[in-house]
């Protein structure tokens, strides 16, 4: 089983103390855009990313400063800041599931294409779905092209967590009856009908993919989710996309959003 997330626009320093493990595989790839990233002047970064002058500074900072020397590297999973990584709560892994992560988890990353949790990355800011044209490639996903599904097994089940604007860079490139792509619903108060909820739905994913690294959980079992309040729902549920509800949702300390 691959389990697929992607990155985030913050970062942050890591605080579990865990230096990385690997390289990322496509790192040649990512000296390549960082090359041409730092030609962008800072009007083209606020454009292209539709930030603001200051935070626009900030990026090509990062990408003046960004690094493969080893002392400046940090864990990608543990450096990313978001949802889906409230939920995935990484710092609290055992080096058990840190090894098995590192087998069955994948980053997407605009950067660089796909990590393994552990790898070492140096900050950055690039959005796959930034419409970036980088050299004779009008956009990202005309960069990356298949190399990054080129690195996930060719065979086996993927669970796919990631956000449509990444996943669109693998999921073109897989036979679809490999793929599950599970989907998250809370209980409307008011209508009691199930009900997308962005927050919750991110954070869900990220503890689903803790979840099926802790528990070491097999392709068959996915459906005995059950963690901060989902479960199972069997008729909102196709076998390609499961869904999962809660009554209540049972995540609200994992993310500053909802404190």
């Amino acid at each position: 089983m691959i389990i697929l997330m992607h990155s985030s626009k913050t970062m942050r320093t890591p605080t579990s103390g865990v230096a990385p493990t690997g390289t990322p595989v496509l790192l040649d790839r990512a000296e390549e855009l960082i090359a041409h990233l730092r030609k962008l002047s800072e009007d083209e970064v606020c454009r292209v990313m539709n930030v603001s002058a200051d935070l626009a500074a900030k990026t090509r900072q990062q990408y003046a400063e960004w690094s493969t020397e080893p002392a400046r590297q940090a864990p990608a999973a543990a450096t990313f800041v978001g949802d889906i990584y409230s939920g995935l709560r990484v710092d609290s892994f055992s080096a058990a599931d840190r090894g098995y992560a590192d087998k069955h988890l994948r980053i997407l990353s605009g950067l660089y294409g796909i990590l393994r949790p552990f790898d070492g990355i140096s900050p950055y800011r690039l959005e796959m779905g930034y419409r970036l044209a980088v050299g004779a490639y009008p956009n990202l996903y005309r960069f990356w092209g298949a190399a990054i599904a080129d690195q996930l097994p060719a065979s086996g089940r993927v669970v796919n967590l990631a956000a449509g604007e990444y996943s669109k860079t693998v999921l073109p490139h897989l036979d679809p009856d490999r793929v599950v792509t599970p989907k998250f619903l809370t209980v409307d108060p008011a209508s009691k009908q199930p009900k997308f909820v962005v927050v919750h739905a991110k954070i869900a994913r990220g503890a689903f993919a803790r979840w099926l690294v802790t528990a070491r959980v097999k392709d068959a079992a996915i459906r005995e989710f059950d963690d901060i309040g989902y479960r199972y729902d069997e008729k909102l549920s196709t076998p390609r996309e499961p869904a999962f509800v809660c009554q209540e949702f049972g995540g609200k300390g994992l993310s500053v959003r909802l404190t």
